[in-house]
């Protein structure tokens, strides 16, 4: 499935559910709430296994992955921008970075 593909096809999920009469701050803070839903399901794997993931482990990140990429694709959405731009956009910003030496820098603009 290609990105714009699963971008309308998520949408389909979608309440557009307003906050303070603005669609946007719903998939902003959920996808500030499922990233730190991540990051707990890692720092538990690395407390209670020393960071050896079980399948059951691998399952639950990939569903929380999804949940990020759900909520990545709704605010592109809410913004009117295809998630094919936003990766395209990415990989490009990345490639210069790497080509120009500064893969590993630190800043928005380097």
């Amino acid at each position: 499935m290609d990105s714009n593909m699963f971008q309308g096809r998520a949408h389909e999920t979608s309440h557009d559910t307003m906050i303070g009469g603005d669609m946007l701050l719903y998939p902003v803070l959920g996808l500030a709430g499922e990233s730190g839903e991540l990051l707990n399901k890692i720092k538990k794997i690395y407390r209670d296994s020393g960071g050896v993931y079980t399948h059951e482990d691998r399952n639950a990140v990939i569903d929380e992955l999804g949940d990020i990429l759900w909520y990545v694709s709704e605010v592109a959405t809410q913004l009117g921008i295809e998630l094919s731009i936003v990766a395209e956009r990415n990989l490009l910003k990345l490639a210069s970075r790497k080509q120009r030496g500064v893969i590993s820098g630190s800043g928005d603009n380097r």
